[in-house]
């Protein structure tokens, strides 16, 4: 399970079998976790756990390094 970023007690990351799907990334801090799909654009799959605050602050975290985010799963999957 590759982790992308640490970042405010967030852990962003991917699963190292979730080649079949599109590029994505998952976040967790504690028991709360999310998914946002980064293509063919950065959408929200799924929020649960974080408050109001949070879900903004991961948005704007995940729109800010979606680029990284895209590049790192390409390297990882197309090796």
């Amino acid at each position: 399970m590759p982790t992308l970023l640490h970042l405010r007690g967030l852990r962003f990351f991917f699963y190292s079998n979730e080649n079949i799907e599109p590029a994505h990334v998952h976040v967790i801090k504690g028991r709360a976790s999310g998914k946002f799909w980064l293509e063919p654009t950065v959408e929200l799959a799924y929020l649960v756990g974080f408050s109001k605050a949070e879900e903004k602050d991961i948005n704007n975290i995940v729109q800010m390094h979606s680029e990284n985010f895209k590049i790192k799963w390409h390297e990882y999957f197309e090796k």
